[in-house]
């Protein structure tokens, strides 16, 4: 069948098994420093306020989101949304989820340059990773090669972005410990670890995603030159 291919688990199994352990993992660093207090006491809200004014992000807003780990910064209304579950939180796991979203308004406050150009096709992986599969596989039961090109070559748009995404990430996850390192919001030992525990465990989410991406991309690749051999 055109569709269903039993080597398709060659390739998204390994990178399925990846992602579900980096979401373990996660969730188990989340989970264990969400209940160990951080020292001085200071609320997720509270340390953001801080942070956001040792760097002098004066045009940066700190509003709710509704949701668990939503915590996120928006570049187009310079907005940091943190989940009430982290705003609320004394724990050593929201002051590391704080800083690694303010490390992302000082990113955009710097023109960081990955953060810059991965913002700037965001609009064209929007509509490429929709339709890309679907031309794709359109060209396929045409039998058309051009056609199948055509959206593998669109859909390989998301493995930039997946590619961008991952030194964006990381460098947010750097910035996030010098900050609370210089601010004295944590202290060495199990509040700077417990810090750099979160923030690791959240940096292979985003490496579980590219390979999420590129695997389907190779098995693309795979199917259109099995048809093309066919073909010839």
């Amino acid at each position: 069948m055109l569709f269903y291919n039993p080597t398709y688990w060659l390739f998204a199994l390994p990178a399925l098994l990846l992602a579900m352990w980096a979401q373990m993992r996660v969730r188990n660093a989340y989970s264990k420093y969400l209940r160990v207090p951080n020292q001085r006491g200071v609320t997720g809200l509270q340390a953001a306020e801080q942070l956001v004014r040792s760097q002098g992000l004066n045009n940066v807003r700190i509003e709710g989101t509704r949701g668990d780990l939503t915590d996120h910064y928006d570049p187009r209304s310079k907005t940091l949304r943190l989940s009430q579950n982290v705003a609320n939180s004394r724990s050593v796991a929201a002051l590391g989820i704080v800083a690694h979203e303010v490390g992302h308004a000082v990113q955009d406050k710097t023109n960081y340059g990955p953060m810059r150009l991965r913002s700037g096709i965001v609009p064209m992986v929007q509509v490429s990773a929709f339709i890309g599969p679907l031309i794709f596989f359109g060209g396929l039961l045409l039998q058309s090669t051009s056609v199948a090109w055509l959206g593998l070559i669109l859909f390989s748009a998301s493995a930039v972005f997946a590619l961008l995404t991952v030194p964006v990430e990381k460098n947010a996850s750097v910035r996030a410990l010098q900050m609370l390192r210089s601010n004295g919001l944590v202290v060495q030992g199990q509040e700077d670890s417990g810090a750099q525990a979160v923030l690791d465990a959240a940096s292979w989410t985003y490496v579980a995603a590219l390979v999420q991406v590129l695997s389907t991309l190779l098995y693309y690749v795979f199917l259109l030159s099995g048809f093309s051999r066919r073909r010839d």
